[in-house]
């Protein structure tokens, strides 16, 4: 059974070194966390079978590592400067600030229908209409919030709302000695953008016909008014992302096709296909880029199903953003006329010889929001037959941060622990993910606390191993137990067949 509250995968996190809050020991700087030793290795292991799957086992896609600090033509043409905003409201009695969305997410349904009818609109009008009249009419939409009574979260009193006001979320940054209105840029609030600025460039580099894609993984930064519920929402966060042109008229057959290929993706990393859920993002509420997107929405413990990935299709509006000789290429899409770029973003039809812009189809996913989700769907409490209660991560052994651990029974017998550290390195020359040497206590123990991290495999050195048995006897020589976390039954392996044994079971 996954974990049923965010509190316990939290305790865990920290307990056995997946992620820390960040600067902790100076009280914390919120929407920042710090993946630990542990964390790191299951985030690596997330990346690595993403790019594995999207990139090296397709013939139609290109990698791409773009700059984290972005040139502010780039996100002025993309309309990051112009609508890259969330809702802010503050509530002048308590001094705390929302979103606010989230805020009204937190009311009674009889206070949103107050709130509604103070505005002219409807009950049946949803939330993301509401919030945009209030945002139309702020001055009259704090009067309203506050003979409504709209309540603060945080103590349930109602509060003294100021009048609401869109917040860019980007984060500004002076470029260069000189701090001047000319010398800023911003740090990426995506990575799709460094995509688009770099398409002819492995265009013109890797000679790529339509349809193909470029992936790419890495930081971006949003400047969140409220970030929360652990790593869900921060304010550094990395994508998995990827850009996929495709010839207009293609573009809907091909986001079907991307929709069922990260399905299974992530099937494969061990969440099931009833745990997710495909919305169709309604008109009203999709982004100023976007023809259609489906939100890959994740049944989270204690949030309930929120996005775990997005697949959009972005239409021309990205590279027609971006390019030059806007007029000629007959671009489908609402964009702002470019002045500054040298590039013309656009390929040439090899039948008609007509130039054009590519549509493209983007699945992006959240890295933390999936390692989330794998440490939720993964986290089991099992009652074992002697009463006892064990918490064990049933973690894809792809995923698993430790693949195996090498156990010496007896931590102050030279024979034994150099048979187990010369086993280890052995092990880890194999290359198939990080090998402990594990002496920290006794066996039973031992086991528990790799059950609790994920390990699928621990390894047993003991006296039969050395040729020491108690009867004398050398038929187990140079054999091992293997213990399995899931099922916590035991075989004895001979060393030499231990390699295949363990890649077999392995293998992601």
């Amino acid at each position: 059974m996954p974990a049923e509250t965010m509190e316990e995968l939290v305790s865990l996190c920290k307990r056995r070194g997946f992620i820390f809050p960040g600067s902790d020991i100076y009280g914390g700087l919120q929407g920042t966390y710090d993946y630990g030793p542990l964390g790191v290795e299951l985030k690596n292991n997330l990346k690595a079978a993403w790019w594995k799957a999207m990139v090296y086992e397709r013939d139609d896609m290109e990698g791409l590592d773009a700059s984290i600090l972005t040139h502010r033509l780039v996100l002025f043409y993309s309309g990051h400067e112009a609508t890259f905003s969330d809702p802010l409201v503050d509530n002048r009695v308590s001094k705390k600030r929302y979103r606010l969305d989230h805020l009204l997410k937190e009311q009674k349904p009889e206070v949103l229908a107050a709130l509604s009818q103070a505005m002219g609109l409807h009950e049946s009008d949803n939330l993301a209409a509401l919030v945009s009249r209030l945002l139309a009419e702020p001055e009259k939409a704090a009067l309203a919030m506050n003979s409504t009574r709209v309540v603060d979260p945080a103590d349930g009193a109602p509060g003294d709302w100021t009048p609401p006001r869109p917040f860019n979320m980007m984060f500004k940054t002076s470029i260069g000695p000189v701090a001047d209105e000319d010398s800023y840029g911003y740090l990426r609030p995506e990575t799709a953008q460094g995509i688009f600025v770099n398409f002819k460039n492995v265009l013109d580099s890797t000679s790529r016909r339509l349809p193909f894609g470029i992936a790419q993984i890495g930081k971006a930064f949003r400047n969140e008014i409220t970030p929360r519920n652990f790593i869900f929402r921060v304010r550094e966060f990395e994508q998995m992302e990827i850009e996929y042109f495709v010839k207009p008229g293609t573009d809907e057959e091909w986001h079907e096709r991307w929709l069922e290929t990260r399905l299974q993706w992530w099937e494969a990393q061990g969440i099931p296909r009833q745990q997710i859920r495909v919305l169709d993002v309604p008109k009203e509420d999709l982004s100023h880029y976007s023809k259609r997107t489906f939100d890959l929405m994740y049944n989270y413990p204690t949030l309930g199903f929120e996005e775990i990935e997005g697949i959009a299709n972005r239409s021309d509006y990205d590279l027609g953003s971006h390019t030059k000789g806007q007029a000629e290429l007959g671009i489908q899409a609402r964009v702002l006329e470019n002045h500054d770029s040298t590039a013309k973003l656009a390929v040439q039809d090899p039948e008609t010889k007509q130039w054009f812009v590519p549509f493209v189809i983007e699945p992006s996913a959240g890295v933390d929001r999936g390692v989330l989700a794998i440490l939720a769907e993964a986290y089991t409490k099992e009652k074992l037959e002697n009463g006892e209660e064990r918490v064990v991560l049933r973690l894809k052994p792809h995923l698993a941060p430790i693949k195996v651990a090498v156990i010496p029974l007896a931590k102050n017998k030279e024979e034994i622990t150099s048979y187990a550290r010369r086993l280890k390195a052995e092990l880890q020359a194999l290359g198939f993910g990080r090998v402990l040497y594990e002496d920290t206590g006794n066996i039973g123990k031992a086991y528990r606390r790799h059950d609790e991290v994920g390990t699928p495999f621990c390894i047993t050195v003991d006296y039969d191993t050395i040729g020491k048995s108690q009867d004398g006897s050398t038929t187990l020589q140079d054999t091992v137990t293997v213990r399995d976390r899931d099922t916590m039954q035991q075989e004895r392996v001979s060393v030499k067949e231990l390699a295949q044994y363990l890649q077999e079971r392995l293998r992601g």
